[in-house]
């Protein structure tokens, strides 16, 4: 089977590629390395492009993909681009000039999708992290259904056609789900999620509710200072992985992704060279058994990668819940 036939169905009606790109890189990696990484992936089959504001590289990777459309390789509807509301924005007047200028520096005249990046608000303004002088990040308060009317009005207006969130625990999720008026669920829930935090809870929730889980950091992590603790144990070298790799000849990076798939999960996946983003495409080549799931499943041990340690103590710090 074609891998771009590989959809999972949104619970608006629109679907979304089972396999997508991961675009953040770390700050030492040129921004130009973007427009590359980003036609290479698009050539490798990678319809499936997630990227976010605070990524800083939303106009190289809007470049790309528009040099793929010039260039005939794909059409703009084959595209499925993600772009996420950075927590400087959660006020809701704020929204729509986000997406808006996501939009701009894109040069597209609208999204796939857009989600609220995290649930904790910070000081509105144009810096990234805003801080006070004793360099502690200075949060804001803002009903969060409020911001989530803003985000329906932006699909309403055609500027995105499906809107979720990400990293939001499942209090959180039932606040909007509950939100009287609602006019669209969340399409999403795009959190970190690999073996060492499978996210089970997560998943059984948001299936129960029609939300796709969609996982970022799927290959454990880039481990970029500042945000990933740099003594933490490296996903892709597990033993029992390397060893199920083996068993299958493929590469614990194949592994991993499958492994998602099967469980009905939307993976991302970050990389930045042709022959692994060959690779990572052929997760749809064959299957784990039941049995190796579960082996998989048994990996868990909690482990977050990116536990986003500047919001801990804002209210709506999302990971002090069980899930």
């Amino acid at each position: 089977m074609d891998p771009k036939c590989w959809h999972v169905e949104l619970n608006d009606g629109h679907f979304i590629p089972v396999l997508g790109l991961g675009t953040h890189a770390p700050e030492e990696v040129p921004k130009i390395k973007a427009v590359e990484i980003t036609k290479l992936a698009i050539d490798a089959g990678f319809h499936h492009i997630d990227c976010a504001h605070v990524y800083n590289n939303e106009k190289e990777v809007g470049q790309a993909i528009r040099s793929k459309i010039e260039d005939g390789t794909v059409k703009r509807e084959d595209i499925f681009y993600t772009s996420k509301l950075w927590i400087t924005f959660l006020q809701p007047d704020l929204v729509r000039p986000a997406l808006e200028k996501s939009l701009k520096n894109l040069q597209l005249d609208y999204v796939d999708l857009y989600i609220i990046h995290f649930p904790t608000a910070l000081k509105p303004g144009e810096e990234l992290l805003p801080e006070d002088e004793h360099g502690k990040v200075i949060f804001d308060t803002v009903d969060l259904c409020a911001t989530w009317e803003a985000m329906e009005k932006c699909k309403d207006a055609g500027l995105t056609k499906s809107i979720g969130v990400s990293n939001f625990n499942h209090r959180q999720l039932e606040k909007i789900l509950n939100k009287p008026g609602l006019k669209y669920k969340p399409v999403c829930n795009q959190v970190e999620c690999h073996p060492y935090l499978n996210q089970n809870k997560l998943l059984d929730f948001c299936k129960s509710k029609d939300i796709v889980l969609v996982a970022y950091s799927a290959l454990g992590s880039q481990r970029l200072k500042g945000w990933v603790d740099q003594s933490a144990p490296v996903l892709l070298e597990d033993p029992v992985l390397c060893a199920m790799a083996k068993k299958y000849e493929r590469t614990p990076a194949q592994i991993v992704l499958r492994y998602q798939v099967q469980r009905g999960v939307v993976v991302l996946a970050k990389c930045d060279n042709e022959k692994q983003m060959k690779e990572n495409m052929q997760v749809f080549e064959f299957q784990l058994t039941s049995e190796d799931m579960k082996v998989l499943d048994g990996l868990n041990r909690n482990l977050r990668y990116a536990p986003y340690q500047f919001a801990a103590e804002h209210p709506e710090y999302p990971f002090f819940d069980e899930y």
